[in-house]
């Protein structure tokens, strides 16, 4: 029995005792002053994971429809394949509109990179932190951790058998393969040659360790957190120990539906805005409503404690009160800093997934739409940031500064540039 006994019924009361902070932010409704949407809807796709509550929310409680988007459809993709295949069809195709995202994907479909070249914009950050990479408790003795040295020697022996580790991430160049890829190079491990890197979906990871087909994994909660409470394995770390409050997920549009429906993409704006906001002040709340069978499906408990800073690594470590939880609105999580945008393409680049001679400056100028998060921001008096937080900082002393990106790429020894 854990700390937490919230039943989904208990937090369901919770949620209509806090519904109306869901008008806090925004009190007026969509666009009174200016024209309203251009239609009343539009589809977008979800994977199962925590940092697709902003979406779910908005749909639940109704802010798609206050903003006079009243037939949005939030609908489950079954991996992030699955998603880009979606996308590249469109709506009009029988995919969808746009998506909670990895943020790197709509700089990959646009150029063209694994997909049918596909413009795409990025209307808003859905989050930051809430990721972590795991492993198997057979790692507990060689004291993996933030510091991954101590698996360079058991998969070398491995590679040396002719059976090489195997990490599972959720998507080529993604999040979760770059946190894992940056993780593993800081501690000499090349990801393209020490070890066998595969894509496994979000849901799947904790089955697959439990069959003993993966020896790592990274991927966002609730999915680190169930794996430590069935003790299949442990949190090395958290993806926030590596860069603190660093971006995670997207809202991310076709193109063509944004430039054709320009009204309706910042109705969408607003509603994810005040959704992020709800988020953070009612995570009980929105975890009664995401962990339901028709979203994450999942336990209250396998999803909230971390939501809560209460981090059970499953090695010993128990925390308390960790910084490391994920964000949706505080900190400017909601926020698209094209400076985060540039970081994913640099590292794209240095796994040979993006060609090195893309201008990556001009790229995240055509894709990060930050200018339309500042145009809804203003009409309803909210500040927003610049578009760079400034140098960011890694748990290894490394540096990036997206005004001088290759300087990052060479102070990496270990890469791939394509």
């Amino acid at each position: 029995m854990t700390d937490i006994s919230l039943s989904r019924r208990q937090a369901l009361i919770g949620a209509a005792a806090t519904v109306a902070a869901a008008r806090t932010l925004f009190p007026s409704g969509a666009f009174a002053a200016g024209k309203g949407p251009e239609v009343s809807g539009a589809k977008l796709g979800f994977i199962a994971l925590t940092d697709s509550s902003p979406l779910i929310i908005a749909k639940e409680k109704g802010l798609f429809a206050k903003y006079g988007l009243p037939n949005v459809e939030v609908l489950k993709q079954a991996s992030w394949g699955a998603t880009r295949d979606n996308i590249v069809l469109g709506a009009q195709g029988g995919g969808i509109d746009g998506a909670h995202i990895l943020s790197p994907m709509p700089y990959q479909f646009t150029l063209g990179v694994g997909a049918r070249k596909t413009p795409m914009y990025i209307l808003a950050r859905l989050n930051t932190n809430g990721q972590a990479i795991s492993v198997g408790n057979d790692l507990k003795n060689v004291q993996v951790g933030l510091n991954a040295a101590g698996a360079k020697a058991k998969f070398a022996q491995l590679k040396a058998a002719g059976n090489l580790a195997k990490v599972a991430m959720t998507y080529r160049g993604g999040t979760h393969d770059l946190w894992v890829r940056y993780w593993l190079a800081a501690a000499g491990i090349n990801p393209d040659t020490d070890v066998s890197t595969i894509v496994i979906p979000p849901p799947q990871m904790v089955a697959n360790m439990k069959a003993g087909t993966q020896d790592v994994f990274c991927v966002g909660e609730p999915w680190n957190g169930q794996l430590v409470n069935q003790k299949i394995g442990y949190t090395a770390a958290t993806t926030s120990e590596i860069w603190m409050n660093h971006p995670e997920k997207a809202l991310g549009m076709r193109a063509d539906w944004v430039d054709k429906y320009p009204n309706a993409a910042k109705a969408l704006i607003a509603a994810v805005m005040e959704a992020a906001q709800w988020c953070d002040k009612n995570r009980p709340a929105m975890c009664a409503i995401t962990a339901g069978r028709q979203y994450i499906n999942v336990p209250i408990n396998d999803i909230l404690p971390r939501l809560q800073g209460k981090i059970n690594y499953g090695d010993g470590r128990n925390v308390a009160g960790s910084p490391h939880l994920m964000k949706f609105w505080a900190d400017n999580a909601n926020f698209p800093f094209k400076s985060h945008d540039a970081w994913f393409v640099t590292e794209n680049k240095r796994w040979g997934i993006i060609d090195n001679d893309v201008d990556t400056k001009a790229l995240v100028n055509t894709v990060n739409r930050s200018d339309l998060w500042r145009e809804v921001a203003k009409q309803y008096g909210i500040p927003a940031p610049a578009d760079s937080r400034g140098v960011e900082r890694f748990f290894d002393g490394k540096t990036f500064d997206w005004a001088n990106p290759n300087a990052y790429l060479a102070s990496q020894p270990i890469k791939k540039l394509a």
